[in-house]
This record gives C-alpha cells, sequence and structure tokens, in this order.
C-alpha cells in the first residue's frame, strides 16, 4: 500500500470484529435520468413490488433483514474517472450507476448465497431484471465493521462501490482512509462487503453506511481539501477508483 499526505491523517477507525453474517445485493440501474429528479413510473411501480418481497423474505429464519433503498445523488465528483475509463474500455468492468438497491442481510455468508434459490427472492430478482437496464447481483461476507447500519429509521444511507487495479489493497486502503469520516462527518457506523469467492469482480468491496442527516456528510466532501487530499489521494495512489452513491429508505 502507497501512503501520502500522511500527515492528514486524523485518526485510526475504531473498528469492531466483522460481524459474521453474510449480504446479498441486488443493484439495478432503472432510470435513464439523474437520480435527484422525480422517478420514472417504472421506478415507482417497482418499489412497491420490491418491499413487498423484502419483506417476505425478512420473515425467513435465516434472513436479519432486507432493506430497499432508492437512489438520489451519484457523487461522481468523487470517482477515478480516467482509472474507471481505462477498465471499461478494456471489458469486464461497469460503472456503478445504481439507482435502486436491495440489500439482505443473512445470518451467515453462506446463507446469502442460498438465498438465491428462494422462490421469494428468484421473483423479486424477476421483477427487477425485467426493468432494469443493469444489474449486480452479488452475495459478500462482512470483512470490516465500524458498527450496525441502522436500517430499520430513515437517513442518508450510503453504498460506496469501490474498483482497484490490485483489489487485494482497497481494505487496506479503504482501512486507512476511514478514520477521516469518523472525525470529520461523525461517522459510527459502516459495513464493508467483500464478495464471495466465484462472485462477480467488477466491485473489490462494497461499503454501506448511515448518517442522519445530508448535512453531516455531503458539505465535508465538497468544503474540506483534505477530503481530496487525503482520502481521495490515496485512493489514486493506490489505483483505486470509490463509486460513491448515496441513497434513502424506499
Amino acid at each position: 500500500m502507497r501512503i501520502v499526505n500522511q500527515h492528514l491523517n486524523p485518526a485510526t477507525a475504531p473498528l469492531q470484529s466483522p460481524s459474521g453474517t453474510g449480504y446479498l445485493l441486488l443493484a439495478a440501474e432503472i432510470d435513464r435520468r439523474p437520480m435527484f429528479l422525480r422517478s420514472s413510473a417504472t421506478m415507482r411501480q417497482l418499489i412497491p413490488d420490491a418491499k413487498r418481497l423484502a419483506a417476505e423474505l425478512q420473515t425467513h429464519d435465516d434472513v436479519v433483514r432486507a432493506s430497499v433503498f432508492r437512489g438520489f445523488a451519484n457523487l461522481v465528483a468523487a470517482q477515478n474517472h480516467r482509472l474507471l475509463r481505462r477498465a471499461t474500455e478494456s471489458g469486464g468492468v461497469e460503472r456503478a450507476r445504481y439507482d435502486l438497491v436491495i440489500l439482505i442481510e443473512t445470518r451467515d455468508p453462506a446463507g446469502a448465497r442460498h438465498l438465491r434459490l428462494d422462490p421469494a427472492y428468484k421473483q423479486l430478482a424477476a421483477r427487477v431484471t425485467a426493468v432494469a437496464r443493469r444489474t449486480a447481483d452479488i452475495a459478500a461476507a462482512n470483512v470490516r465493521n465500524m458498527g450496525d447500519v441502522d436500517a430499520s429509521r430513515p437517513g442518508v444511507f450510503l453504498f460506496n462501490f469501490f474498483y482497484g487495479a490490485d483489489p487485494q489493497q482497497i481494505v487496506p486502503v479503504w482501512e486507512y482512509t476511514a478514520g477521516w469520516f469518523n472525525v470529520n462527518t461523525g461517522l459510527d457506523n459502516s459495513r464493508v462487503m467483500e464478495p464471495l469467492d466465484g462472485e462477480r469482480e467488477d466491485f473489490g468491496i462494497i461499503n454501506h453506511c448511515r448518517w442522519d442527516r445530508l448535512r453531516d456528510i455531503a458539505p465535508k466532501m465538497v468544503l474540506r481539501t483534505s477530503f481530496r487530499r487525503f482520502v481521495l489521494a490515496n485512493f489514486t495512489a493506490n489505483h483505486i477508483s470509490a463509486q460513491p452513491i448515496l441513497y434513502r429508505l424506499a
């Protein structure tokens, strides 16, 4: 791992032991319009169906929770566009532009893969895929943990889809820079999901976390130069690009 601007590192991330749970993430790009605009009729019709099927899945013994999120801001300014352009042009990598995410947490990673065989999940995946431009269906395990992400109440939720030229560097660089968010935005929760062996490789990790209000995070990323000089600079130095998208509960 290459470290730059070490003097700007505010603190070590307050990590806990990994949760031991698994995740099945179904992300979809539904609308062509920017996320901050009103959803299309297709999205408005899809969300009630997705929530109904997610609620059905949540009744299963091996499911901890199932949540549906609607994207409202694609933070493209935080992306390494040159790196992503090279990766997409070489094939096999897609940019993250997902305006809908369904996240199902299971009691263990094996349960996430097994859930794909469930009739309710098959129905959910088929319903989403039928209207989506692109989808990502990923089973993952929690490899870094700053605390549980509370999806029982409204807030601003982040799904950050990381691409790295060397996937082995992504987790160490995320961990090294995560303290910035704890100190500068008050972040006290985060689950880092790493795809299980054999899953698609577009994203080395997907980071998921929550803030109470948009003002807790957005101004800090825009106005504090240390975000660019420390967080983004360390991503760039290690040939990593974040692809952060902000969501609300659907």
